[in-house]
C-alpha cells in the first residue's frame, strides 16, 4: 500500500521527500537526522482532522528544536494504525497498544508522556439512561473504539466478565466515533477513555454517567522503535522535555490543552518503563484474552 495514504504532512518547510523506515531521503545534508523524514504515529482516539490539529504544531516545534524532521502518520482506524506500528512502519508512536507480551518483544521504548493525571477506562451511559449498574447491561449493546483499545475495551471487558454480564459488542473506528454512537442512541453504553470522553462531552454539550471506572493507567507514552539511532532519540526526547520552557512551545501546549480540555497547563515529562507495569499486569491477569 502506498505510504502516502498513511502519512499526514506536518507542514515543515522543505519536506518534499517521504522516507521509508531505515532509509535516508536524498538531501545532501551532512546531519543524518536532517537527511530523512521520521514518521510519528498517533493512535486514533479522535478524527484524523482533530488529531492533526492537536499534533501537527507539536511535531513542527519539536522538529525545529531537535533538527529531526518528524511527520504525523496514522491509519484510518486505530486497528490500522496499530497494525502498521506493530509491523514496523513507523519510527515513533504515541500509543499504549505495545505492552502485550508479544509486542513487548518488538523492543519499543517509552520516551515521554503528557503530564496529565492517570487515565481510566469507563463504561458510560447518557445521563438520562435508566441503566444504573453493570448488571443492567445484560444483553444490551455496548460500543467500544476497537478490539485493540486497552483502557476502553480490554479493561471494561474484563469488568463485564467478572460481573457475569454478557453484552452485544459493537466496534467503532476510534474513541470519538464510539461516543457518537452513544449520543445518537445506536448503543446503550460505551467503553471509553475517561479523558477523551470528558473532552468530547464538554465540546458537544453531552451529559453522561459512568457505570464503572477502572483503576488508573498512566497516560499514553511517546515510544520509539529500536532501529532509531540513540543520538536521534536523545534529541527528540530533549526537545519534547524543553517545550514548556519556550515561549512558542508554551503557546502550542496551551492550545493543545484547550483541545484536550486539560485542567492544568500541559507539558511533556520523562516516561519510565516501570510506569507502564499496570498495562503489563492487565494482560497477565487476563489469560485467554485476545492479545
Amino acid at each position: 500500500m502506498n505510504r502516502r495514504r498513511w502519512m499526514i504532512g506536518c507542514g515543515l518547510a522543505g519536506l518534499a521527500t517521504w522516507a521509508r523506515p531505515g532509509h535516508a531521503a536524498a538531501s545532501g545534508a551532512a546531519d543524518p537526522a536532517a537527511a530523512r523524514v521520521w514518521s510519528f504515529a498517533v493512535l486514533n482516539q479522535r478524527t484524523v482532522a482533530a488529531t492533526a490539529e492537536l499534533w501537527n504544531p507539536i511535531l513542527q516545534w519539536v522538529s525545529r528544536r531537535s533538527g529531526v524532521h518528524l511527520t504525523l502518520a496514522m491509519g484510518k482506524t486505530a486497528v490500522e494504525t496499530t497494525e502498521r506500528t506493530v509491523a514496523g512502519a513507523f519510527d515513533f508512536a504515541y500509543t499504549n497498544h505495545l505492552f502485550t507480551p508479544e509486542r513487548r518483544q518488538l523492543g519499543w521504548r517509552v520516551l515521554v508522556r503528557f503530564n496529565r493525571p492517570a487515565i481510566h477506562g469507563q463504561i458510560v451511559v447518557p445521563s438520562t439512561s435508566p441503566l444504573g449498574s453493570l448488571v443492567d447491561l445484560q444483553g444490551k449493546t455496548v460500543v467500544f473504539p476497537s478490539r485493540e483499545a486497552v483502557v476502553a475495551y480490554h479493561a471494561p471487558r474484563q469488568a463485564l466478565h467478572r460481573a457475569g454480564v454478557r453484552v452485544v459488542e459493537r466496534f467503532a473506528s476510534h474513541q470519538e466515533a464510539a461516543m457518537h454512537q452513544l449520543v445518537s442512541g445506536a448503543a446503550d453504553a460505551a467503553g471509553v477513555n475517561d479523558t477523551v470522553m470528558r473532552a468530547y462531552a464538554l465540546r458537544e454539550g453531552f451529559r453522561y454517567r459512568a457505570l464503572w471506572t477502572s483503576a488508573p493507567f498512566p497516560d499514553l507514552p511517546v515510544m520509539v522503535h529500536p532501529r532509531v539511532p540513540n543520538e536521534i532519540v536523545a534529541r527528540v526526547q530533549a526537545a519534547f522535555l524543553a517545550m514548556d520552557a519556550d515561549r512558542e512551545g508554551r503557546r502550542i501546549l496551551d492550545d493543545a490543552g484547550a483541545l484536550l480540555a486539560a485542567d492544568h497547563p500541559l507539558a511533556f515529562v520523562r516516561a519510565h518503563e516501570s510506569d507502564y507495569d499496570v498495562y503489563r499486569a492487565l494482560w497477565a491477569s487476563a489469560p485467554g484474552v485476545a492479545r
